[in-house]
């Protein structure tokens, strides 16, 4: 009896480890890939990128050696004024037609607190390839109510300077801001 226990308690502890690990992709609906500069000093202007997919892969439940790939297409961009997302979309800034895609995917993941890590990785913009650091969260796993599947949440902030991708160069930091903020959090489901 106590080893049939012990044989059910150990198939129960793998099969959650296998529906909690392996491949998750975030969930458009519910996820957002933003980005904060300082226009003349003054004011912050924001944006976003609306079409961009991340997978992460881990084989442990609390995501410790996951893993990230992005990838967000150029002309998504959206500042919610029209003739500014054209400028930024031309070769004065993202050259959007020459390089269409936004790329990141990570080195390495070091714990920094409880569900904190640091997240490093190559971020390519612009056809210049960065080596970057971002703090990202881990908010937790919680089983959809409408799917029934897993679903993992993250947040991610950090800052880039825009000088290192050749972004904007004719338009110097008193005007708009070298560093650019960025700020991510998405829902994942697994695949």
């Amino acid at each position: 009896m106590k080893k049939t226990l012990i044989s059910g308690i150990s198939i129960l502890a793998l099969s959650a480890f296998t529906i909690l690990g392996g491949t998750w992709k975030n969930d458009p609906a519910h996820s957002q890939l933003g980005f904060t500069v300082t226009h003349l000093g003054v004011s912050e202007v924001s944006g976003t990128f609306n079409d961009f997919e991340i997978v992460a892969n881990a084989s442990k439940a609390d995501f410790s050696d996951a893993s990230f790939e992005l990838s967000a297409k150029a002309a998504s961009i959206d500042t919610r004024v029209e003739m500014r997302d054209n400028h930024l979309k031309s070769p004065d800034f993202f050259e959007a037609e020459k390089y269409p895609t936004l790329n990141f995917k990570s080195t390495s993941l070091k714990k920094a607190g409880n569900n904190n890590y640091k997240l490093a990785g190559n971020l390519t913009i612009h056809g210049v390839t960065k080596p970057v650091t971002m703090d990202l969260s881990y908010n937790g796993t919680v089983e959809n109510p409408m799917s029934k599947k897993p679903t993992a949440g993250f947040t991610l902030a950090g800052t880039i300077k825009r000088s290192d991708f050749a972004l904007g160069s004719k338009f110097p930091a008193p005007m708009i801001s070298d560093e650019v903020k960025i700020q991510a959090s998405g829902e994942f489901t697994q695949n």
